[in-house]
């Protein structure tokens, strides 16, 4: 009877142990990317795109017809400016604020790098022309 009782306490004391294991990988986060000032940023070659890359593509939802604005090439600037897109403030307009990997509001299976979220608050920033 003692035996088993102790057998009992050291299972116990094994399972406690292995159930409180912690993964000790850490992520830091990302830095904040800059886009040097005399980098030109361009609607139609960088920020487009952005839009419809594979494994990341924002028109599978933003088509037209699931979700607004229509994000498809093409349609996409005059569906951004100005009701998504405030040129020359990046953090009030609602496109950059929304971007995954900022606040998208539902899951998107994917985020945008540090680069592609700089690229676009680039491009809101410096006035989000239509080139």
């Amino acid at each position: 009877m003692k035996k088993s009782i102790q057998l009992l306490l050291i299972g116990s004391l094994i399972s406690f142990n292995l159930s409180c294991y912690y993964d000790q990988d850490i992520e830091f986060p990302e830095e904040e990317v800059e886009i040097p000032d005399d980098q030109e940023i361009s609607f139609r070659t960088d920020i487009e795109p952005l839009f419809s890359q594979s494994g990341k593509d924002c028109t599978l939802c933003h088509n037209g017809s699931i979700a607004n604005p229509d994000l498809r090439i093409g349609n996409a600037f005059n569906q951004l400016v100005p009701d998504y897109v405030i040129p020359g403030d990046a953090e009030g307009s609602e496109l950059f604020q929304k971007l995954p990997g900022n606040n998208h509001p539902i899951d998107a299976g994917f985020v945008l790098t540090n680069d592609e979220i700089a690229l676009i608050r680039g491009w809101i920033d410096r006035g989000a022309e239509n080139n």
